[in-house]
C-alpha cells in the first residue's frame, strides 16, 4: 500500500471535521490536494473511507477503522518521540520498572532518587501493577525488572530481598479497636474500612482476603495513596490496613492507633523480580544492583 503519514493526518483532519475543506485547512492543504490524496488513499486501501455529501462527509465502516487506528499510530508516534526527547538531551539509558502498590508507595521514591543521582545519565519508567501482573511481565520480557510482594507458582523468575515490612490496622485514637495490641482479620470486618482505590494491588488483597473468610469488606471510602488511608482514618472516616512503612512517614502529622495483624499473610516482604539477573541490560543491572543493596554493575 502506498501512502504515508502525511495521507493519515490529512484523513483523520477531515474525518474529525467531517468535512474535507476543513479538514485541508487542519493540515495546510489545498482543498483539490487534500481531495486527490483521499482518493490516492482509498484506491491503496481498496475500498472507500468517505462518504461524500452535500455538507460534508461521513465515514465508511472501513473509514471508521482507518481512523481508530491512524489515531493509535499517532499515539504511538507521540509516545515514541517522549521516549527518545531524554537522549538529545544526554539520557544514554532507559529502564522499565513495574511494582506493585507498596513498592511504589513507600521505599521506590527514596530508592529511585538515590538511583538516579548516581545515573543521571538514566532514565526510569515506572508503572503500578498487582504483584502477580508484574511477575508475567517480566517472566515474558515484557519489562526487565519488577517490584513485587508475592510469587505466582511455576512462573520463571529470580526474587531478591528488597524490603521487609508488615501490614498492620490504623484507627482513629477514640476507636474502639484502638485498644487492643492486636486481632484477626476476621474480627475487624463488622467496621466500614478506607482504603486505596480499587484496581491496587492492596485493594485485590484486602478483598480477596475477606472474601476467604466468607465475609463481605463494607468500603466507606476509597483513596489513591497510603498518606490519604493515613488522613481518613485520623479524621474517623473508617479503619484502615496498610504497611508499617506507610505510617512511619505519616506518623509526624496525623493521630492513629496501631493494630497487629494476627494472620500469617501480614508479613508483606518485597521482592525484586528479574528473569535472570545476569541477563539484565546494564543499567537495568545496576537498578537491581541498587535496589537489592548490592554493588552497582558497572
Amino acid at each position: 500500500m502506498q501512502y504515508d503519514l502525511t495521507d493519515l493526518r490529512l484523513f483523520v483532519a477531515i474525518a474529525e471535521a467531517r468535512n474535507l475543506t476543513r479538514g485541508a485547512e487542519r493540515v495546510h492543504l489545498a482543498p483539490s490536494s487534500a481531495s486527490h490524496r483521499m482518493r490516492l488513499l482509498e484506491e491503496a486501501i481498496g475500498t472507500p473511507l468517505l462518504v461524500r455529501e452535500p455538507r460534508g462527509v461521513s465515514l465508511t465502516r472501513a473509514g471508521d477503522a482507518l481512523l481508530r487506528h491512524a489515531r493509535q499510530v499517532f499515539a504511538q508516534l507521540e509516545q515514541m518521540h517522549a521516549d527518545l526527547a531524554p537522549y538529545a538531551h544526554g539520557v544514554r539509558g532507559h529502564v522499565s520498572l513495574w511494582a506493585n502498590t507498596h513498592a511504589t508507595h513507600t521505599f521506590l521514591p527514596d530508592s529511585l532518587a538515590a538511583f538516579l543521582r548516581q545515573h543521571p545519565q538514566v532514565s526510569i519508567s515506572l508503572e503500578e501493577h498487582t504483584s502477580p501482573e508484574v511477575v508475567m511481565a517480566v517472566a515474558r520480557g515484557e519489562v526487565e525488572v519488577g517490584v513485587v510482594a508475592d510469587l505466582i507458582e511455576g512462573a520463571e523468575v529470580e526474587l531478591l530481598p528488597y524490603r521487609a515490612d508488615r501490614l498492620v490496622l490504623i484507627a482513629p485514637p477514640e476507636h474502639p479497636l484502638a485498644a487492643r495490641a492486636s486481632a484477626p482479620f476476621a474480627a475487624v470486618l463488622a467496621h466500614p474500612f478506607v482504603m486505596l482505590h480499587a484496581g491496587s494491588a492492596i485493594h485485590t488483597f484486602t478483598m480477596n482476603a475477606a472474601a476467604a473468610l466468607g465475609r463481605h469488606l463494607e468500603v466507606r471510602i476509597q483513596v489513591r495513596s497510603f498518606e490519604a488511608v493515613c488522613r481518613m482514618v485520623s479524621a474517623g472516616v473508617g479503619i484502615g490496613m496498610v504497611p508499617r512503612s506507610a505510617i512511619t512517614m505519616s506518623a509526624s502529622r496525623v493521630p492513629l492507633a496501631v493494630i497487629e495483624l494476627d494472620e500469617s499473610w501480614a508479613q508483606r516482604d518485597l521482592k525484586v523480580c528479574v528473569r535472570k539477573r545476569e541477563l539484565l541490560s546494564g543499567f537495568a543491572a545496576d537498578l537491581v544492583g541498587c535496589l537489592v543493596g548490592g554493588e552497582l554493575a558497572s
